[in-house]
């Protein structure tokens, strides 16, 4: 077979990948039900509009859907100095302890990755909030070419409940507003339990109880993974080819019983069905982290953002990649690029909502569907879709 040459991929002009959009399509609030948000249905080029719940009707019963279960926490810390100048603190991932779980269930200390806001206006000593019971919450740049942040508080409070006492939730950027109280609960999917994300897998915002029971009642299997979604997810490609932009980190954890039903699903020939983006770039990064395996490689769960377009990846199959996963559960991280012109492996059919210009996200979709991404938002942005987070839905499917 012919291998992808790496240097062509690194030429991807972003300024291709461009299109209008006013900003009173970007929707500022979610819809009062999730599931009323409009469904745009490509299927192997043929575009037609239904609502979100009517998904169980447009999925075949032998489908499996993966969903991402990662949890929004609140990332968005503000202090003070004594001076009175605000200071924002945004946690990004933990450094230490590394694996989120400990270092959310971490007591008295721990340090992050952190974006700073005003970072002119605090070189160095720590900045405090002081809380109503007496306790307080302290926060230190210990280096701050690698945004590192340590994190000290009294009491036996674990970090994680710091966070929700004093953090505030990030929503996107561009809603271009304050996080408000609603958001607490609509910036959350129905079936959010690990802890990590500053940003929501926003697919998944339009799925109810109602649905999932629709969908497990006509036979429709669901598997969960986690990817804790970063912050990276916003930004823009600035570079004029995306050889100059550096994908962002993020850590997946996919559970031995979800990658045997992966391995099955594969295996059948049936359909697998992934929720967003998130779960898609997971599900694909299992081909690369397989073959990391075969091949004997020191970090077999770590995906770089070009490693589908070198010469070592191609020459195993997707099963052969899935059966090497099996003996235990994935955990790693990924900075996979997906660009027009990779071939997906893993998934079928993709849910997603509508992305910004000039996004990573939109390639993704660019290389699932090619050109016709396209006629899609051209569509949707004449037929009064919603765009972005909170917006609507579509359902894609490429032609066979």
């Amino acid at each position: 077979m012919t291998l992808p040459n790496t240097e062509t991929y690194k030429s991807l002009s972003i300024q291709d990948f461009d299109y209008p959009l006013p900003d009173d399509r970007i929707a500022k609030y979610p819809l009062k039900e999730r599931d009323h948000s409009k469904l745009l249905h490509y299927d192997g080029g043929a575009i037609s509009e239904a609502h979100f719940y009517d998904l169980p009707d447009l999925l075949p019963k032998d489908a499996l859907l993966v969903i991402n279960d990662t949890r929004v926490i609140r990332a968005r810390l503000i202090f003070h100095r004594p001076t009175g100048g605000r200071v924002e603190v945004f946690c990004l991932d933990p450094a230490d302890p590394s694996l989120y779980e400990l270092s959310l269930s971490a007591k008295n200390t721990c340090v992050w990755h952190c974006l700073v806001g005003n970072s002119k206006k605090w070189k160095e000593g720590a900045l405090t909030i002081e809380m109503p019971d007496g306790r307080t919450f302290s926060a230190e740049r210990v280096d701050v070419e690698n945004g590192l942040v340590r994190f000290s508080w009294t009491g036996e409070t674990a970090f994680g409940e710091m966070l929700e006492q004093l953090g505030e939730l990030p929503i996107p950027p561009y809603l271009n507003r304050d996080t408000e109280e609603s958001d607490l609960t609509t910036y959350q999917t129905v079936y959010a339990v690990q802890e990590g994300s500053v940003a929501a897998p926003t697919a998944g915002l339009h799925f109810t109880e109602e649905v999932l029971r629709k969908l497990r009642d006509k036979g429709i299997r669901i598997a969960k993974l986690t990817l804790h979604v970063g912050a990276g997810t916003f930004l823009p490609v600035k570079g004029q080819t995306m050889g100059e932009h550096k994908m962002h980190s993020e850590v997946i954890r996919v559970t031995r019983e979800t990658l045997k039903a992966i391995f099955e699903q594969k295996k059948s020939g049936h359909p697998i069905v992934a929720v967003g983006t998130t779960s898609t770039r997971t599900l694909e990064s299992l081909y690369y982290m397989g073959v990391n395996v075969l091949l004997g490689n020191p970090k077999p769960y770590h995906v770089e953002q070009w490693d589908p377009y070198g010469e070592k990846f191609g020459r195993i199959t997707t099963l052969e990649a899935l059966a090497a996963l099996q003996a235990e559960e994935v955990l790693g991280e990924t900075r996979l690029l997906i660009e027009p012109g990779f071939t997906y492996r893993l998934v079928d059919k993709l849910i997603t909502n509508f992305h910004q210009p000039h996004s990573t996200l939109l390639l993704l979709i660019a290389a699932f569907i090619g050109e016709d991404w396209k006629r899609v938002y051209d569509y949707a942005l004449s037929h009064d879709f919603r765009f972005l987070s909170y917006g609507d839905s579509s359902l894609l499917e490429p032609a066979k």
